[in-house]
């Protein structure tokens, strides 16, 4: 009783609010490293973790039977799943890719925006260890681990500020990487015209075009930035909100 009172304590814990310049390097942090190319191939394979798991999350979801994610060097990764090939629960396992990323850097905002950048970790290493369940290549395994060990050590060697800065500078990398994951899918498309991409498949199954799709992915994302900044920055809402 002791140990999980213990847990409960330290992923419940509140952290103080973070300085603004804190704040505005944490953030300026997550934007250098998907903007600058050599660090964004490294960085990028979160986003993939994060959207490979959501194509499985959506997977389980809507009845289908997840066989496996595999994660590649290349930062691209497939998930698969079983069940009908047509139909909602295809469409929706197809749409959580591209967006996922975007929605869990939303949910990262709204756990600091509350001060639970502890909680936000913890959340962190249990969505690592249901992607270690379902890898299926060791790269993939090894992508997954390395992130293991990183938010391990964050979450038992930093202190909350260093913490809450953490948190901050992933959900920055997360929104920003969202969007130009989403930008750089349409570049493929026009280059190679290949039918393989999530946005084609959709176009498959819902004969609406690809581009559309990716203007959803797109437009997702920047809600999604557009509500982190929000809740990471509600002074400058106030302020907007008074000139309005």
């Amino acid at each position: 009783m002791d140990l999980v009172t213990d847990l409960w304590t330290r992923i419940a814990l509140v952290a103080p609010p973070l300085p603004l310049p804190w704040l505005l390097a944490s953030v300026a942090a997550g934007l250098v490293a998907v903007l600058v190319p050599g660090v964004w191939r490294i960085v990028r394979h979160a986003v993939t973790v994060v959207h490979e798991g959501g194509h499985g999350l959506a997977a389980v979801l809507t009845g289908r039977r997840l066989s496996g994610i595999r994660l590649h060097s290349d930062t691209s990764g497939l998930t698969v799943s079983s069940g009908p090939r047509t139909g909602p629960g295809m469409v929706v396992t197809l749409l959580a890719g591209y967006t996922a990323p975007a929605l869990a850097s939303l949910g990262a905002a709204w756990l600091l925006s509350a001060g639970y950048s502890a909680g936000l970790l913890w959340a962190l290493l249990l969505l690592l260890a249901l992607m270690l369940v379902q890898i299926r290549n060791w790269f993939g395994l090894w992508v997954v681990l390395v992130g293991v060990a990183l938010v391990v050590g964050v979450t038992f060697a930093a202190t909350p500020p260093w913490q809450s800065a953490f948190g901050v500078a992933l959900t920055a990398v997360l929104g920003f990487g969202a969007l130009r994951a989403c930008l750089e899918l349409q570049r493929s498309r026009r280059r190679s015209r290949t039918t393989g991409s999530d946005a084609d498949q959709l176009a498959a199954l819902t004969r609406v075009p690809g581009v559309v799709w990716v203007g959803v992915f797109v437009l997702v994302s920047l809600a999604c930035l557009g509500g982190s900044a929000a809740l990471l920055f509600p002074q400058t809402l106030e302020l907007a909100r008074s000139f309005g």
